[in-house]
């Protein structure tokens, strides 16, 4: 179960349970992860409900040598740090997002920003479904539930849930939908669905530890 004592912010926990003594309030942190150029800013940005904190830099001609932006040549910046933002699903239920950094050399950055996370969406993208590889192998290997969103980019070949799920291996029972990172509606569903996911899972886990 992840720490209750992973971070404050207004009163609240932000963590596993994230519950303040006497009160009703709960936040839970919430990881966006992915690929590099696969929607995580546009997802965070897209469904918070306060300014979105972005640690964006320009790329950089030293950085193409380790960068791969094959697939996303557009992109003029990424992701150093992270992502933060906030939405509301319902009252006195809170989600604070942390958007991880795409690129291999950033990845130091992961374990730290994991702490206390109740769980995680995996943005794929199906033009380049291998580069979210390393994130489900990330949260398989450490336990955090997950559930896998589909960035539906146009022009990018439709596929659908079961065919993802094949593609990436998952493990069974691994939620797989689709979104439009854009647009916020479809973000929140699959922050519901992450939610209600992990949620599932915490406490299948707490019932067979004192099974």
């Amino acid at each position: 179960m992840p720490s209750e004592h992973a971070g404050r912010t207004g009163g609240e926990t932000v963590g596993g349970t994230g519950q303040e003594a006497g009160t009703d309030a709960l936040a839970l942190k919430i990881l966006v992860a992915g690929g590099f150029g696969v929607g995580k800013t546009t997802l965070v940005g897209a469904v918070s409900e306060i300014r979105p904190l972005r640690t964006e830099e320009l790329l950089s001609e030293a950085g193409q040598s380790v960068d791969d932006i094959g697939g996303v040549d557009h992109k003029t910046t990424t992701t150093v740090a992270m992502d933060f933002g906030r939405i509301t699903i319902r009252s006195g239920l809170s989600l604070y997002l942390f958007g991880t950094p795409g690129q291999d050399r950033f990845w130091f950055l992961w374990d730290e920003l994991s702490q206390g996370a109740l769980g995680a969406v995996v943005l794929a993208d199906t033009r380049r479904l291998e580069d979210c590889f390393p994130a489900v192998d990330y949260f398989e290997h450490r336990r955090i539930p997950f559930v896998v969103a589909v960035n539906c980019f146009a022009g990018a070949r439709a596929y659908g849930e079961r065919e993802v799920s094949r593609a990436l291996d998952l493990d069974l029972g691994t939620p797989v939908v689709l979104c439009d990172a854009r647009d916020r509606d479809s973000g929140k569903e699959v922050l519901i669905r992450m939610v209600e996911y992990a949620g599932r899972m915490h406490t299948a886990r707490l019932l067979d530890s004192v099974g």
